[in-house]
């Protein structure tokens, strides 16, 4: 029996990398996992992926949703009543544009936009899902919001607007958690370290602009999006049942390092789809 057997699951963001990752695991641990994201095309061959490793009997399906749109969150949200309502839901969508720059650089469009989906989006899929959660009197139901860990430590190489909207995401995070605490709703960020994506790996075209970041990793690597996911599992499973408005780092120790070793890099584990 799977660590999510029969919970009916919401994950945006998940036509790639932890969002695509985490479905996956989703699928594999026994849970229903209704799979949205803004591109069709892109979703549409990620839930064909999931439906090759998921657990017998268990239903995947895929709805494109913009985020940003309150009344296209809701629809979504609401297509899991005719199932019994949501137990889990995996804000997980969010943007870094590339005109995200520094506090004199960013224009204002880009706040705008960053935050339209990187906060609203949080906050519009938590509204839905905490909606349906006490509407269907869920008692051990689970919501993850994806931050980051650059909303704890500072970095020369800004994006403000993301950095910003992450900081929103862990402050929204902890006060929902606290008022919802007592109905069987636990909610939490998830703050990834940077991870080993095809997008990231294109921007560190030098060995200098890798050494800046992997510098600050014990392991001395960039993170894999399975580690995310396998984190999000355990804060979807009824074994987090005491972890509550907690800002969740998966980060390979980059926030609690000084000075690395010099020891040869260690292996990272595979992803399963993304990246490949």
């Amino acid at each position: 029996m799977g660590r999510l057997e029969g919970k009916n699951t919401i994950i945006t963001g998940a036509a790639g990398g932890v969002g695509l990752e985490t479905s996956i695991q989703f699928a594999i641990e026994g849970a229903n996992v209704l799979m949205t994201d803004v591109n069709a095309s892109a979703l549409e061959k990620a839930v064909t992926i999931v439906k090759e490793h998921a657990a017998d009997g268990v239903r995947i399906e895929g709805k494109p949703c913009d985020v940003s749109k309150e009344a296209e969150v809701e629809e979504l949200v609401a297509s899991l009543e005719k199932y019994g309502g949501v137990d889990v839901m995996f804000n997980n969508a969010g943007i870094m544009h590339p005109e995200d720059d520094g506090i004199l650089n960013t224009p204002e469009r880009i706040w705008d936009l960053t935050f339209a989906i990187n906060v609203r989006g949080v906050a519009y899929g938590s509204k839905y899902a905490i909606k349906s959660m006490l509407e269907n009197k869920k008692t051990k139901a689970a919501i993850i919001n994806t931050a980051s860990v650059v909303a704890i430590v500072g970095s020369a190489t800004p994006q403000i607007a993301y950095t910003a909207s992450k900081g929103a995401v862990m402050a929204l995070t902890r006060e929902l958690a606290i008022q919802y605490a007592k109905s069987g709703i636990r909610i939490n960020s998830l703050c990834p370290a940077p991870l080993n994506t095809p997008l990231l790996q294109a921007f560190l075209d030098t060995e200098e602009k890798k050494l800046r970041r992997t510098v600050h990793f014990p392991t001395g690597r960039f993170g894999e999006a399975i580690e995310q996911a396998k984190a999000v599992v355990f804060l979807a499973s009824d074994d987090a049942s005491f972890i509550i408005g907690q800002d969740f780092v998966v980060d390979g120790g980059m926030t609690k390092s000084y000075v690395t070793s010099l020891d040869p890099t260690p292996p990272a584990p595979s992803n399963i789809a993304f990246g490949k």
